[in-house]
């Protein structure tokens, strides 16, 4: 049982005080003899859930664990989170998938929820079982691969559909230079098109050009049910920061600032729903090469909050309401989830953020096992200090 005493809320596009009472895995109106966590200048959120993930396990536990991925989101405030299947074995099929679950189940301090492949092994060439592996998951996607063959993509589209899951796509045209708008923007254009003849469900990520947000904006005007994120790289990134310097490479890159004003608009006008971290740990061998050579990826569990409150809450830049939107309940709705809130009665998944102070981001303090972050050495307002998921303090406390 917790009181977390003195800390603010955001309600009706303000800062109000409120003190949160916690019994069990619930939020409740009051309870005796409480543990009291003092959360003076603190926000008190519904944790955030995060619909792109890596977290590496199994296959390549050099760069992640389940266990260090969930510890690195409840440092962050992330309580529940999508977990990629890029993945070895692929969670392509049931066997593989019911394997990947146990590890989740025995090792996550947060929420996860494994998507599977729309492809078998990510290929492109042969659907997945998408009939019998939907009635473990909420979505599919085959994430750090785009579908060109839009014939099979349609095919996919039509047994998701009838599942009622979603697609979450990454969106790559082949036929164009992996550095060119084109590359992500024409996949995007086509896969619309996918969506306008089959109908379904879709989620575009990481979006990163302004001709990309423009084909959506279009297609969510005409009613089909599209929606798509925006990663804080790009963001808060643009290529003239690169230098030559590996942990600022990612997929897709960094873009002009032209494109990176335009991610920030998409939040502004509402064709972009959803902040998502794409958190790509690598070890640092992977990333300790020549900018070429170096793998593409950056984490982003532990400055998700600090990066967005500081840049585009603090500075006015978004409405406070809008941090709950974009960070928790638009996510939530996108996948299927019901919602969370402060009120009493709801599931006390609760991060406690630090929004009056700076600190200054230390690759000391990463708890990631990647340490490939272009923000070390930002000073950052928003740094989470207590989570609680299913009301167990999973991070913060002495």
């Amino acid at each position: 049982m917790y009181l977390l005493k003195n800390g603010y809320i955001i309600k009706d596009n303000k800062l109000i005080k409120k003190d949160i009472y916690i019994k069990d895995n619930l939020i409740v109106d009051k309870v005796d003899n409480p543990k009291v966590i003092d959360c003076t200048n603190l926000l008190i959120s519904p944790g955030i859930c995060d619909l792109h993930v890596h977290l590496r396990e199994p296959g390549y536990e050099s760069k992640e664990t389940i266990k260090s991925g969930t510890l690195s989101a409840a440092k962050g405030g992330v309580t529940t989170l999508f977990a990629m299947p890029n993945l070895k074995p692929y969670p392509d099929n049931l066997k593989d998938l019911k394997y990947i679950m146990d590890l989740i189940s025995k090792d996550a301090l947060v929420n996860v929820y494994q998507y599977a492949c729309i492809t078998k092994g990510e290929a492109g060439k042969e659907l997945a079982d998408i009939k019998e592996l939907s009635n473990y998951v909420l979505g599919f996607s085959d994430d750090g691969r785009g579908i060109n063959d839009y014939k099979l993509l349609e095919e996919a589209l039509l047994k998701i559909k009838e599942a009622n899951k979603i697609i979450c796509s990454h969106a790559e045209d082949y036929n164009y230079p992996a550095d060119s708008n084109l590359n992500e923007s024409e996949a995007v254009r086509k896969e619309i098109a996918c969506v306008k003849n089959v109908g379904g469900a879709y989620h575009f990520c990481h979006m990163s050009t302004k001709e990309s947000f423009k084909y959506i904006k279009e297609a969510k005007q005409e009613g089909l049910k599209i929606s798509c994120e925006v990663t804080p790289h790009h963001l808060f990134l643009n290529k003239d920061m690169i230098n030559d310097n590996p942990n600022f490479k990612m997929n897709p890159p960094l873009r002009s600032e032209e494109d990176r004003l335009a991610c920030i608009n998409a939040l502004i006008d509402g064709t972009c729903e959803v902040i998502a971290t794409d958190h790509a740990p690598h070890t640092k061998e992977d990333k300790n090469k020549p900018y070429a050579k170096a793998l593409n990826g950056i984490i982003g569990l532990e400055t998700l909050v600090p990066l967005v409150y500081t840049y585009l809450f603090k500075n006015e830049i978004l409405p406070l309401n809008k941090f709950n939107d974009l960070l928790i309940n638009n996510p939530r709705r996108i996948m299927g989830l019901d919602a969370r809130s402060l009120e009493v009665g709801n599931v006390a998944d609760i991060a406690c953020f630090n929004i009056f102070e700076k600190h200054k981001y230390a690759e000391n303090e990463i708890l990631s096992k990647g340490k490939n972050s272009p923000f070390i050495g930002y000073e950052l307002y928003g740094f989470c200090k207590y989570t609680f998921v299913d009301g167990k303090l999973v991070y913060g406390g002495e």
